[in-house]
């Protein structure tokens, strides 16, 4: 039983290192050329690899973006669940964290996203590169939403509250845009904008004065 845990545990090490040793070449080739490689035969061949290693890993160069964009996610959410002082926050600074963490992930790898981003099109919110980097986002907002829900810092409401998602979705598109035109000394601009729009979401999804009057209504009816 040992040495299958032993066995089992090298092998998942040794995918996650070839899994690296592709992605890494990839965005190489991709900052180095500015486009895929036209083959994964060509880049197989150049990284020393057999091509049906490259395919046990992934299915076209397509998976190794989408691959790459999810880890953005995925190594985000690893480091806020490392800090032991995360769980203590409101789910407003949590979310906040999330941002500013997340822009610290891409900072490591920015030159690669300005380029993976210039096909992005306006109109286009959910490009196929995205697809797996939007269910991430999308599983922690969902157990965010329902934390803040419980402890009431987001307000339930018929409808809106299920398109609350939808609108923290392009919150984070807004964010992304904004930091890949920022060209203050550290970001400093991206930092503000983050701040002033997750304020702004709880606006919209906290207790606002309408919330205050139908409890003051409540409250009158129910000490009439």
């Amino acid at each position: 039983m040992a040495t299958t845990k032993s066995s089992n545990q090298k092998s998942r090490k040794t995918t996650k290192s070839l899994n690296d040793k592709i992605t890494a070449a990839y965005k190489e080739f991709v900052l180095m050329h500015g486009h895929e490689p036209p083959s994964v035969f060509q880049f197989t061949k150049e990284l020393k690899l057999a091509e049906d290693e490259f395919y046990k890993h992934y299915g076209s160069f397509a998976s190794v973006k989408k691959h790459i964009w999810k880890g953005y996610i995925a190594n985000t959410t690893e480091v806020l669940h490392n800090d032991v002082s995360y769980s203590d926050y409101s789910v407003r600074e949590k979310l906040l964290s999330f941002y500013y963490t997340l822009v610290e992930v891409l900072k490591k790898d920015r030159s690669y996203v300005l380029v993976s981003l210039k096909e992005l099109k306006k109109t286009d919110l959910t490009p196929r590169f995205l697809k797996d980097f939007k269910s991430e986002f999308k599983e922690y907002i969902d157990n965010l939403v329902a934390e803040g829900l419980e402890t009431e810092e987001i307000m339930k409401r018929p409808v809106i509250t299920e398109r609350y998602y939808d609108g923290l979705w392009l919150q984070l598109m807004f964010v992304i845009n904004f930091w890949i035109k920022d060209d203050s000394a550290n970001f400093e601009k991206t930092d503000a904008a983050i701040e002033k729009s997750v304020n702004l979401s709880f606006e919209f999804m906290g207790k606002g004065p309408l919330d205050m009057m139908v409890d003051f209504a409540k409250f009158l009816y129910q000490n009439r």
